[in-house]
C-alpha cells in the first residue's frame, strides 16, 4: 500500500479555509481564494456545506450541498468567466 508523504494534499480538492470575506480551496496543488463578492453562494453556506465538495471530472468540481458547479478556470480568473446568480433562489 503507498502513501503520499506528508504534508501533501490525497484530495482533488479540498476547502482549506472560510474567512468572513470568502473561501480558500486547494485544487490541483494552487489554492485559490474565492471572495464572496464574486461566489456569492458559499457565504450563507454551513460550513459543512461548504466542505462538502467533490471533482466529478478533471478541473471540474461540486459542491452537492449548495448545488454550486466550478470549473478551475472559473476559480482561477472569474473576470475572464463571468457568473450570475438568482439571489431569490
Amino acid at each position: 500500500m503507498s502513501s503520499h508523504p506528508h504534508g501533501r494534499s490525497t484530495s482533488a480538492i479540498e476547502v482549506t479555509d472560510i474567512s468572513p470575506h470568502g473561501i480558500w480551496v486547494l485544487a490541483e496543488a494552487e489554492e485559490i481564494f474565492l471572495p464572496y463578492e464574486i461566489f456569492p453562494w458559499f457565504k450563507k453556506g454551513s460550513v459543512e456545506a461548504v466542505l462538502n465538495v467533490e471533482e466529478q471530472s478533471p478541473g471540474h468540481y461540486h459542491w452537492p450541498d449548495l448545488d454550486v458547479d466550478l470549473g478551475i478556470n472559473t476559480m482561477r480568473d472569474p473576470q475572464r468567466y463571468p457568473l450570475s446568480f438568482d439571489a431569490g433562489a
